[in-house]
């Protein structure tokens, strides 16, 4: 893996454990970070009450590569959806509604990071 390869990663890394802090913060539990199988990847599976959330986490520096939001295209969408009624499927659950988020990240030059939650983006 190259240095840029690794950082992304770890910067998605980070990305990601700042979104499951503050969605925990906020009520909804985690429940898998990184689920993977041969269709893809959920970066966060939550619970929020009854519902099960699927998160995509966009973590980014600056915007000159898209918004965290742009970077959702409708066949990202479609592809968590089908994760997420396979995650489902593989833990034995039937939930009464499946919920698909978005938790935008940037990191600033100086300070914390800001986080957004955007829930229901599809």
């Amino acid at each position: 893996m190259t240095t840029t390869a690794a950082s992304k990663q770890a910067v998605g890394a980070y990305g990601e454990t700042v979104a499951a802090r503050h969605l925990a913060e906020t009520g909804l539990r985690v429940l898998e970070r990184n689920w993977r199988c041969d269709e893809g990847e959920i970066d966060l599976v939550l619970r929020d009450g009854d519902v099960l959330v699927v998160c995509e986490v966009k973590t980014r520096s600056s915007d000159v590569c898209g918004s965290p939001h742009e970077a959702v295209s409708p066949a990202k969408l479609d592809r968590l959806r089908r994760l997420a009624h396979r995650w489902a499927g593989d833990h034995g659950l039937e939930p009464p509604e499946t919920r698909i988020d978005l938790v935008a990240v940037r990191l600033p030059r100086r300070g914390a990071a800001e986080v957004e939650h955007v829930r229901g983006i599809g």
